[in-house]
């Protein structure tokens, strides 16, 4: 049964959120902040099918039928009818309670609220709702690029009702992806791990270990990880990740301390990101 979906933030997140949920037959708005920013989602959208295509990930005929089920909405007026919307903008707080505050005076009492925050704790986010709103609002943590990797992290706040959870869960599996569920804390439990990791992998550069090429190469020949470390920090932004570093440093203390290697190459502008120089080229 084709569902009412919408989706707020038309970046590399969002804009491939709601790609899924067209890809499994759901009629889908997606939201940002003006018609330029939906333009280019959609455009990017089209583009990463048509490349898609030739690796095996899509069909040519699916294309045009998919992107035809997600329409662009400049106002949140518009989410008035949906069933179930993900907040999937900017990774900070004032933003997204913001956010959170003006959708819920928007959908129906009915309509799920999800976010796709990657370490803000869901009973956080959920302060900036009404009482009465919270039992239906939880995190779906989706991993990039959404179109491909198949987990999402599902995490009910304090007050998110287990009819919630069971149907959260339901529409991850409906669109194709394969949910855990996780206990509301800061960082989740994969972000967790993996900026443990990361943290690792760059004070082995700061110590002269061994360089970004071969510790990503030792990651991915032994192992078995698809992608390593720095080229993942590249593709990511290591601003995002220091971010996110400092999230759960503030929750967990030193250990998730931002390497100073790290912070140095962000302000210097080496934070990678499509066509940005990181730790290897742009």
């Amino acid at each position: 049964m084709a569902r009412k979906v919408g989706v707020i933030g038309a970046g590399l997140m969002g804009g491939e959120i709601a790609l899924v949920f067209a890809l499994a037959g759901h009629e889908v708005l997606l939201n940002d902040r003006d018609k330029e920013s939906l333009d280019r989602a959609l455009a990017r959208l089209r583009a990463l099918m048509e490349k898609g295509v030739s690796r095996g990930f899509f069909k040519v005929e699916e294309i045009d039928p998919t992107l035809s089920r997600i329409k662009p909405a400049l106002d949140l007026a518009a989410f008035a009818d949906r069933e179930f919307v993900t907040e999937a903008v900017f990774e900070q707080e004032q933003i997204k309670t913001d956010l959170l505050g003006r959708l819920a005076a928007v959908v129906s009492q009915d309509c799920i609220i999800a976010s796709n925050t990657s370490t803000i704790p869901i009973s956080t986010l959920a302060g900036a709702l009404p009482a009465e709103r919270r039992s239906r609002f939880i995190g779906t943590h989706y991993f990039s690029p959404v179109s491909r990797m198949k987990l999402v992290e599902v995490i009910p706040g304090f007050d998110t009702s287990e009819e919630t959870m069971d149907a959260a869960m339901a529409i991850m599996t409906e669109i194709g992806k394969t949910p855990i569920r996780v206990k509301d804390v800061a960082g989740f439990a994969v972000n967790r791990m993996l900026h443990a990791f990361m943290i690792e992998a760059v004070k082995l550069v700061e110590e002269g270990v061994a360089s970004p090429e071969d510790l990503d190469t030792a990651c991915r020949l032994g192992l078995g990880h698809p992608i390593g470390p720095f080229a993942l920090m590249d593709a990511v932004t290591s601003s995002l990740c220091v971010q996110a570093q400092e999230i759960m440093q503030e929750a967990y203390g030193e250990r998730f301390r931002p390497p100073a290697l790290l912070k140095q190459r962000v302000r210097a502008g080496y934070g990678g990101g499509k066509g940005k120089p990181g730790w290897f080229a742009a």
